[in-house]
């Protein structure tokens, strides 16, 4: 293998840009700001997208697909949704090219100029709620659930691999309701949704809470979400849930005929996570010798690599292993028998270990003949000899145990580096240290904003499990009922 990853506490940026591409997850792309997701990390976004997907069905939603393009007309009709959005949208202005007369190539044809220029979206709400204009007649249409699973650019001037590009991938949720009760309960459920997939699918703990008003979504009555800690101690924004109240609604005079007969706007709601979960979940578990990866978003959950010197060893590991590999399939566990001889096996553990498999078998002449195997945990990095029999039920055990045991560890860093401060001194002595710090704030925009502009740090939510508690905000000194959440941030 080629040097080591530079380590987390030597260089954290660089080593999480150096892990990406070495574990082939993904990379840059010809057009700026722009990634390529390789076929490694591109199964691990379809593990996310399929566990996410059954879960927003369970909650009675369906997938449709909406259109790219959106009218410029239609930004304007959300006043607040635009100014939020403005300057990052892409715009297309013409709809042809031809050749330049000097033979120099491709150009612009003047005469090719749209009437009204199409955003290429960066989120949907515009688009999507002049379709439901068209659907919604009667309170009987209603709720309307709608899921789409699609991409959207952002015209970001710094980006980093998922966390911030220009196009990424996500899934957005927008649905109508009859009554702001209903919308409202929409918006707490689909962030529990969002909340239940981080912790149980990508064990990394969360932080549910609201968005103060100055960090709401462009539009948005209210936005909620999920804030987990990245182990350089810094916040990452995991998913959000916006209630949209009326506004969209009024926006494009979508109306409906409750059970009075009476016409009124609809209520919404939306709702979405991306790759940035891709980014999250790097930051969150991996170490300085490649991924940790949950099994339950591994690719590959168990690899089997066979140590021989013959071809005759090799057939009768071979013999013995395939078998098992049959058996792990029908439990449901994803599994790769590596009996290729490109490489050494000291080669392919470093290999695999690179790529976070939760689980690596090895089996060499000598555990044939005593009916064991060598198995490795990668979280751990702990190994130990056991009986082949009974193996399968042994890894399912183990994967299990592995699911918990990152989590529990990801839990445990974020609890020992979450502070209460009561100062704007030990504030800011804090900060610099990194962590989640817990502290009074006046509920005034311009301490916020004050905050922000002394030490990088933002107001990453208001905790819903917080008690009320009375004090002073640590910057004005002003009276406080409470504590919220602070940290920098992705």
């Amino acid at each position: 293998m080629a040097k080591a990853i530079p380590s987390r506490s030597e260089n954290y940026s660089e080593w999480y840009n150096e892990l990406i591409k070495r574990a082939d997850l993904a990379e840059n792309s010809a057009v700026r700001g722009c990634m390529v997701i390789k076929p490694y990390g591109f199964s691990i976004w379809e593990k996310m997208q399929r566990a996410l997907d059954d879960m927003f069905k369970e909650t009675g939603h369906t997938n449709a697909y909406f259109p790219l393009f959106i009218p410029k007309s239609y930004l304007s009709k959300e006043a607040s949704h635009v100014e939020g959005f403005a300057k990052e949208c892409a715009v297309v202005t013409h709809y042809r090219l031809k050749n330049a007369e000097d033979g120099s190539g491709v150009i612009v044809d003047p005469e090719a100029k749209l009437e009204e220029e199409l955003i290429v979206r960066p989120t949907s709400e515009t688009v999507i709620w002049s379709t439901y204009k068209n659907w919604i007649q009667s309170y009987r249409d209603l709720p309307l659930l709608i899921n789409q699973w699609a991409n959207v650019v952002r015209w970001e001037m710094r980006t980093r691999i998922f966390l911030r590009t220009a196009e990424f991938l996500w899934q957005e949720g927008h649905t109508a309701h009859a009554t702001a009760e209903e919308a409202e309960a929409e918006t707490r459920q689909m962030l529990d949704v969002y909340a239940t997939f981080a912790e149980e699918w990508m064990g990394v703990p969360v932080v549910r809470g609201a968005k103060t008003p100055s960090e709401r979504f462009a539009g948005a009555v209210d936005t909620l979400c999920i804030e987990a800690m990245m182990q350089d101690g810094k916040a990452l924004q995991a998913g959000t849930s916006h209630f949209l109240g009326q506004n969209f609604a009024k926006a494009f005079d979508v109306q409906f005929l409750n059970k009075q007969n009476q016409l009124e706007h609809v209520w919404g709601t939306s709702w979405g996570v991306s790759t940035r979960l891709m980014g999250a979940l790097i930051m969150a578990h991996s170490d300085d010798d490649g991924l940790v990866l949950p099994p339950k978003l591994a690719p590959i959950q168990v690899v089997i690599v066979p140590i021989y010197r013959t071809d005759e060893q090799l057939d009768s590991i071979s013999a013995k292993v395939k078998p098992l590999v049959q058996e792990l399939k029908k439990a449901g566990i994803s599994v790769k028998f590596d009996d290729s001889d490109a490489n050494k096996p000291g080669w392919k553990f470093a290999e695999y270990e690179l790529r976070g498999v939760p689980v690596r078998l090895a089996m060499g002449a000598r555990d044939l003949e005593n009916g064991t195997v060598e198995i490795a945990r990668r979280d751990l990095k702990t190994k130990e000899t056991v009986p082949f029999e009974g193996l399968t039920e042994r890894i399912k055990a183990l994967l299990d145990d592995i699911q918990a045991s990152i989590y529990n560890k990801a839990k445990a860093f974020r609890e020992a580096n979450t502070f209460k401060v009561d100062t704007f001194e030990q504030f800011q002595e804090q900060i610099e240290k990194g962590g989640f710090i817990l502290a009074h704030w006046d509920g005034t925009a311009e301490t916020e904003d004050a905050i922000k502009e002394a030490t990088k740090a933002t107001i990453r939510c208001i905790p819903f499990d917080q008690e009320p508690e009375d004090g002073v905000d640590v910057f004005s000194g002003k009276p406080s009922n409470g504590r919220v959440l602070f940290a920098r941030a992705y």
